[in-house]
């Protein structure tokens, strides 16, 4: 007959602690991995997507818009 030990051996206790808490460490690393996408996608975002600068819509600056040019100084009846 063989001999048992009296001593059993003891696990090591960081393996011991990763074995008790795996939800726990899913659970951060999840978390972790959710934030950083949220960074990421909101500089691509602030980066690519961001939208232009609107373009003056006041009636006073469409009007200037569309004004035809101010007379330069040779007119059109002067020239040949």
């Amino acid at each position: 007959m063989s001999m048992q030990s009296a001593d059993p051996v003891a696990p090591d206790p960081a393996t011991a602690a990763w074995q008790r808490r795996p939800l726990r460490q899913l659970a951060r690393k999840l978390i972790l991995l959710v934030i950083a996408k949220i960074v990421l996608l909101t500089l691509i975002w602030w980066v690519a997507m961001t939208p232009y600068a609107r373009p003056d819509t006041r009636p006073t600056a469409i009007e200037h818009l569309l004004a035809p040019a101010a007379a330069s100084s040779t007119s059109r009846a002067d020239s040949p």
